[in-house]
C-alpha cells in the first residue's frame, strides 16, 4: 500500500443504503451504551450483536438491514451486480477494498470493547459510544477518522476512486506517492 495525502470523504448526495446502514448502526450502538451504561450492563449484547452483523458483512457481504432497506426502496452502492435468487442485497466481497474493511475493523473493536465493559470495566462503553457517534457522523457528513487512516495508508476506496476524494491536492499527492 502506498502513503498518500487528501481528504476521504464518501458521497452524500443520497442515502444509499451503506450509508443508511452506518446510520442506523450509529445510532443502535449509541443507543445500547447509554442502556448498558444507565441501566443494566446486559444491554452490552446489543452492541456486541452490531458488532458480529458487521463482521458477517465483511465476511460474507451479507447484510441483515441493508436487505431490510432495499424492500424499502434504497439502493446500493457498493452492493455486488450478481442477481440472487431473492434479490437479496450483498455487498461486494471481490476484495479487501476500504469500506470493507472499515465493517471488519467496527465490528472487532466495539466486540471486543463491548466484552471489555462486562469483564473488566464499563468505562470501555465510551469507546462503544464513541464509534456510535463516528458512524452517525460518517453518515451525515461523508467523514470518517478510521477511513481517512486507511485512506493516508493506501487503502482503495470504492465509493470515492482515485482522483475523486474532497481535498483538491489529492490527486496530486497520491501520484507522487506512487512514483
Amino acid at each position: 500500500m502506498a502513503l498518500r495525502s487528501g481528504i476521504y470523504i464518501v458521497p452524500t448526495h443520497r442515502w444509499y443504503i451503506e450509508r443508511t446502514v452506518w446510520l442506523i448502526a450509529g445510532f443502535v450502538l449509541i443507543t445500547g451504551t447509554a442502556l448498558a451504561a444507565l441501566y443494566d450492563p446486559r444491554w452490552v449484547l446489543l452492541i456486541i450483536a452490531t458488532g458480529l452483523a458487521s463482521i458477517l458483512v465483511a465476511v460474507t457481504g451479507f447484510c441483515i438491514v441493508g436487505n431490510v432497506l432495499r424492500r424499502f426502496g434504497f439502493t446500493p452502492m457498493l452492493g455486488t451486480d450478481q442477481p440472487t435468487r431473492w434479490d437479496l442485497y450483498f455487498m461486494q466481497t471481490d476484495r479487501w477494498y476500504l469500506e470493507r474493511r472499515i465493517y471488519l475493523a467496527v465490528g472487532i473493536n466495539i466486540s471486543v470493547a463491548s466484552v471489555l465493559s462486562l469483564v473488566h470495566s464499563p468505562w470501555w462503553l465510551l469507546f462503544t459510544g464513541f464509534v456510535g457517534t463516528a458512524m452517525v457522523w460518517f453518515a451525515a457528513t461523508g467523514y470518517c477518522i478510521m477511513a481517512n487512516g486507511l485512506y493516508w495508508l493506501g487503502a482503495e476506496p470504492r465509493l470515492a476512486p482515485e482522483g475523486k476524494v474532497a481535498c483538491p491536492a489529492a490527486p496530486e499527492a497520491s501520484r507522487h506517492a506512487e512514483a
